[in-house]
């Protein structure tokens, strides 16, 4: 079948109940403007994100199409109405579920918050004039009381479906905007903190191997930051193998215990307190001089370990290195 029928060349069109009228009719400009309405909530029902929303439209508009019978149809007797005061009942349950969750709204409200409201408030209009063309239709032709009810209770729909759909729309911005920065400031400061620490190590690595060239022991010089994690490692020619680790640790133990290494050998010897601490925490725990606390006003941001030579040349390298920071 054509989708062009040439039955309406002469402006006319036939009803749903089969008698001819011209295309100007006020029934067939009632159910005109219902078709405006259900395709402006096609543009909403693909804006829309919440498929609660979609199913709602998607509801409506399969409605309209009986809706729409019920207005082409003349002298229909109520055992053939296709909108039923059901229908009705149905939407007012749906609006008073609505407006359980919106927020109240003391002001007039200007369409255009978001894309899918905008499309609802657009199809709103458009029932709200259907429903004045029914007005008019009624004072000459006979109108369904259902239908009459069934517009009054959609273009209510659509308000507070408009509102309640541009109300999550909000937020979802307001919550991806909140994140956005918070995430933002995190990360910045774990770059600020990350550079900071980085920034010094490097200063304090090069002034310690110039230390060690002064005293002739090559060293390995480590950098950790506050969780005991590597920022930076440094490895002079001829240094010892196993100070590549033993730098690490220094570093480590003096973040981990918040002391410099000379004053945990103090209390880690035999007779005192903390007498076998270096067998603990895997074995990671150094207790004699070399690493020491990176201090920035008055708060440890990591730790400094150096070793390569006797403790009092390590600890003479290290403080040479700390010293370049301050």
């Amino acid at each position: 079948m054509k989708v062009y029928t040439k039955t309406g060349d002469q402006g006319q069109t036939s009803l749903f109940s089969k008698e001819r009228v011209f295309k100007d009719h006020l029934r067939v400009e009632a159910y005109g403007t219902v078709d405006e309405a259900s395709a402006a909530m096609g543009l909403a029902k693909s804006l829309i994100r919440q498929s609660w929303a979609v199913d709602i439209v998607q509801k409506v508009q399969v409605e309209l199409i009986a809706l729409n019978a019920d207005l082409a149809t003349e002298h229909l007797i109520e055992a053939n109405y296709h909108i039923t005061q059901q229908h009705v009942a149905e939407l007012e349950s749906i609006i008073d579920s609505l407006e359980q969750k919106r927020i109240p709204q003391h002001y007039f409200v200007i369409p255009g918050a978001c894309t899918a409201s905008a499309a609802l408030d657009l199809a709103r209009t458009m029932v709200r004039r259907t429903e004045r063309c029914v007005v008019k239709l009624k004072r000459t032709e006979e109108v369904t009381v259902p239908v009459s009810l069934y517009l009054n209770r959609l273009s209510d729909l659509l308000f507070v479906l408009a509102r309640c759909v541009e109300q999550e729309e909000l937020i979802v911005i307001i919550k991806s905007k909140v994140l956005s920065v918070l995430q933002g400031q995190t990360q910045e400061g774990i770059n600020k903190e990350y550079d900071s620490v980085l920034s010094k190590a490097k200063i304090m690595i090069e002034a310690a191997e110039k230390k060690a060239l002064e005293i002739g022991v090559p060293m390995v010089i480590a950098v950790v930051d506050m969780g005991g994690n590597l920022v930076a490692q440094h490895r002079m020619d001829g240094s010892l193998l196993a100070s590549i680790s033993i730098s690490l640790d220094k570093a480590y133990t003096a973040v981990a215990l918040k002391i410099s290494t000379n004053e945990a050998a103090a209390v880690a010897g035999p007779g005192q307190p903390l007498f076998g601490l270096n067998t603990t925490d895997g074995g990671r725990l150094v207790v004699f001089g070399g690493g020491f606390p990176i201090v920035e006003d008055g708060i440890m941001i990591g730790g400094f370990g150096v070793s390569g030579g006797s403790v009092d040349e390590d600890m003479t390298v290290a403080k040479a290195g700390l010293a370049a920071c301050k």
